[in-house]
């Protein structure tokens, strides 16, 4: 029997903790709490890891549970059953990603990425390079001139879709078909897309992609990465970081490294069980939610918090692509004084965030922002602006997660 969906807002609001008095949107940054959170992990902690101690690996599915989840969100992302693996950060799915497709593309020594990634794609990139030292070079370009600088020279696209400050969104299906005419294999990174808008990594021929499940995912504070690979790649992607999750008889115990089959190679240590049953409580509304419809009502909303910040704050320059085809599910402002802006927003109930040198970031979560709370913040971005309000000395003080 299939479940009844949820309607987007209308039902699903009410499934999260949201403070009275609070507009938050900062989801594109960490998610909100799903109100089934706390029971769930409670029962791992007293019945699964209470009661049932070091046998709950077996008896509650803990040892399967990394593959479990990433088929859950295998559907989000247009991915393959059997195609997700779920542990570790976003970082190390990046660096598996890209080492695994480096080694695919060996004569090549070209990594293309833009000015856009977010930078610890960037960071793993080097220290991927450094490492292996066989001459490779991280090749940046600016987001608009990714498509022209694809070339028979390099070996991989490494590119985030959707950019983290100005809400850009990348053509993946476009950019992935030019890729594999010229023999480029492709690493995307889904930070900013896993639960934001419709993505098909299989219908695209994706090789690679990564992504992070606190953003909209709502997996909370350090929820664990996933990585993809196209199935046609599982069983010869080289593992870089061999962990013994990842051999093929792990409590064997054997002393040489022998990859698992497919994807689970792509594991590495003991997965989080703690934080996988918090994404597992989040992905209990996620798998009754429509992402179509999800995707409709965050361009609609979208729209609207750009008509009425551009209306009542002329100051604030929209940073965000209007076409609906190119941005994500963010509307970013930028403003010079944008940090202090932010910061009085803040203390006025309107969480968002800044992205330096000036942008003012907000996150559309379809699930629990509607209309009534894109018009209210609105209004409360006009104060803070028109009124000056950001240039009182409280509001300069920068703190050390902006």
């Amino acid at each position: 029997m299939s479940m009844t969906r949820y309607r987007v807002y209308d039902d699903t609001k009410a499934l999260f903790h949201l403070p009275e008095g609070v507009i938050y949107l900062d989801g594109n940054s960490l998610g909100a709490l799903p109100l089934g959170v706390a029971e769930r992990v409670n029962r791992v902690i007293t019945t699964e890891w209470g009661v049932e101690l070091i046998r709950a690996w077996n008896t509650a599915g803990w040892y399967a549970q990394p593959r479990h989840v990433g088929d859950r969100i295998a559907r989000l992302i247009g991915a393959e059953a059997g195609a997700v693996m779920v542990g570790d950060t976003l970082s190390l799915k990046v660096y598996q990603a890209l080492a695994a497709a480096l080694d695919m593309n060996a004569s090549r020594k070209i990594v293309l990425s833009d000015t856009g990634n977010f930078p610890t794609d960037l960071y793993m990139a080097e220290g991927l390079i450094a490492t292996l030292g066989r001459g490779h070079q991280l090749r940046l370009v600016m987001p608009e001139e990714i498509e022209a600088a694809l070339s028979e020279e390099v070996a991989v696209l490494y590119v985030t879709e959707v950019d983290y400050r100005t809400g850009r969104r990348h053509d993946m299906a476009k950019l992935t078909a030019k890729a594999h005419a010229l023999g480029i294999v492709t690493v995307w990174d889904l930070a900013h897309s896993a639960g934001a808008l419709p993505v098909d990594l299989a219908g695209c021929g994706a090789d690679f992609a990564a992504g992070c499940t606190y953003k909209y995912l709502n997996g909370g504070p350090g929820a664990p990465a996933f990585l993809y690979v196209a199935p046609r790649h599982a069983d010869n992607a080289r593992a870089a970081l061999s962990g013994w999750m990842g051999h093929a008889k792990p409590f064997a115990f054997e002393l040489g490294y022998a990859a698992a089959g497919g994807v689970e190679r792509m594991r590495v240590g003991t997965p989080p069980v703690l934080a996988m049953a918090a994404l597992e409580a989040s992905l209990d509304i996620w798998d009754r939610v429509d992402m179509a419809e999800v995707r409709a009502r965050s361009l609609a909303l979208g729209d609207l918090l750009i008509a009425e910040v551009e209306r009542r704050c002329p100051s604030l320059r929209l940073v965000t692509p209007r076409a609906h085809e190119r941005r994500g599910s963010q509307v970013s402002f930028a403003f010079d004084g944008g940090y202090a802006a932010m910061q009085a927003l803040i203390a006025r109930g309107v969480i968002g965030d800044f992205r330096a040198p000036d942008i003012m970031r907000f996150g559309i979560t379809p699930l629990y922002i509607g209309e009534s709370e894109i018009v209210r913040a609105a209004e409360i971005v006009e104060e803070v602006i028109a009124g000056e309000v950001w240039r009182r000395p409280e509001y300069q003080v920068v703190n050390a997660v902006t």
